[in-house]
Parts: C-alpha cells; structure tokens; sequence
C-alpha cells in the first residue's frame, strides 16, 4: 500500500492507522497547490479530486476519503482491533464518530484554511467548533477512547484534526478531556512513528 499525503493534514490519520497495522505500507508527500508529488508526479493523474489522502491498494486500485481508508486499513489488520467487525452495531457506532468528526469538525476548519474566507463564516465556524468540542469532552468522560477503552481508526481522525486547533486559536484547555485524550494518542508509538515520518515530531 501507498499513501498520498500531505504534513499535517486530513491524512495523518491513515499515516497513524497504516502505522498501528505494522503492515508493509510506503508514503509519498503531496504538495497540495501545485499538485506534484515528491517524485515529480502529477498529482491530478494520481487522484483526480487533486486531495488527500489518497490510498494505492497492492491491487493497484486507488481509494480515496478519510474515513473510507481509515475503514479500509483497519481491516487489513483485524487483529489490531482498530475497527470492530463488519456489520456489528459497533461498526455503526464507530462509521458514525468518523462522519461526526468529519462534517461537524473537520468541515468546521475549512474557514481558517479557506484564503477567501471572511469572518462572518469563521465566527459561525468557532462557535460550531465550541458547540461540538463540548460533547465529545462529554463522550470521552470516563473513557481513554471515543467507543471505549480501546483505540480505533475513529482516535487517529479525532486526534488529527484537534492537533488543527492551536493553528487556528481554538484554546482546548477548556476541554480537560480531550486535553487528556491528546496526551494520551500522542504517546503512541505508532503516532510518533507517523509524526516523526511527516517531519512533525
């Protein structure tokens, strides 16, 4: 397998999920504006949505979307437990963290990366941010992880977007839960090893 990705973007979290497999995998960065990989490659041939994460399969297929890679990861390596199994209600518990975390968190970040984007969206955005940062503290009460004690996909996309708020002045003190729950997914071997890898560490 191989990732498409760019440093501290959406796609560390398939970094960190290819990590926790400890299967084969290789990474090539993406430099997002002018659509050439680290190789030279035109980007647009690769992934025509000219975004990341994009995953090449030992197939040679290419699939693209977080969460659909995130999933797809996870099954690689059941044995990881990174994702329940196919078709339990847990699996639907754990597909719903991952669509919560992309439009109510994720989406809510594009104002402040947005060139264009004037106040107004980006005030709207805060407190939509305020509004949904406040439950998942209230999820993570009493937990080490978003569906239990154990770390999933769902954690690696979680804590990948939370690592965007300090850049865009959302203060996460507020929030001792989620502070916790950071400190808790940055220990990780398999995090370091990603972070290390996209020159974050």
């Amino acid at each position: 397998m191989k990732l498409y990705y760019k440093p501290g973007a959406c796609s560390l979290a398939s970094h960190i999920a290819l990590e926790e497999t400890g299967l084969p995998y290789q990474i090539e960065a993406v430099d997002l504006k002018t659509k050439v990989t680290a190789t030279g490659q035109d980007y647009w041939q690769i992934n025509p949505k000219g975004y990341v994460p994009a995953l090449r399969l030992d197939s040679g297929e290419l699939l693209t979307e977080g969460p659909a890679i995130l999933q797809y990861v996870a099954d690689q390596a059941p044995a990881r437990w990174l994702a329940p199994a196919p078709a339990t209600l847990a699996r639907y518990q754990l597909q719903s963290w991952l669509n919560f975390i992309g439009t109510e968190l994720h989406r809510s970040c594009t104002a402040f990366f947005h060139p264009q984007a004037q106040d107004d969206w980006k005030n709207i955005a805060r407190a939509n941010l305020d509004r949904r940062l406040s439950y998942v503290d209230e999820q993570l009460q009493g937990r080490p992880y978003l569906t239990g004690d154990g770390f999933t996909v769902a954690d690696a996309y979680l804590f990948t977007v939370l690592s965007w708020m300090k850049p865009i002045g959302v203060d996460l003190s507020a929030w001792p839960q989620i502070g916790a729950f950071q400190a808790r997914v940055a220990a990780r071997p398999a995090v370091q090893a990603a972070l290390k890898a996209e020159g974050l560490a």
